[in-house]
């Protein structure tokens, strides 16, 4: 054990490998339970989040306990075939979440400024 967390330390992941995994494509029907099956394998999770809205379904967060694991488990899960559908899985990038949310706010906001000056989105 002592030398496998040796080789861990010397070992220089790339910036954009975290523990958190975004996993897209996913059967809408799949539980947390099975979730848990197939990323389980590769280690230790501490929480999956099974998207169950109509914007989410079919995408999954996990994350796990080591970020060696979560590796693991992007490098032999993507491209999984599960119910005839290949696993989409990337590590979570939050810039890119944060990005998204800047431009729907910027839309909102928009959108309240037409409604207060009273102009038509056609103009």
């Amino acid at each position: 054990m002592a030398l496998q967390n040796q080789r861990k330390a010397n070992v220089r992941l790339p910036p954009e490998v975290n523990r958190i995994l975004y996993v897209r494509n996913l059967p809408y029907k799949i539980t947390t339970e099975e979730m848990y099956d197939i990323f389980g394998k590769y280690g230790g999770i501490r929480q999956i989040r099974v998207g169950n809205t109509p914007e989410t379904r079919g995408t999954a967060f996990v994350v796990y306990e080591d970020i060696f694991d979560a590796k693991n488990a992007c490098d032999h899960l993507s491209g999984f075939n599960v119910c005839n559908r290949y696993l989409v899985v990337l590590y979570y990038q939050s810039t890119k979440a944060f990005q998204k949310l800047d431009k729907e706010k910027k839309k909102q906001e928009l959108e309240k400024m037409r409604e207060k000056y009273g102009i038509s989105k056609d103009k």
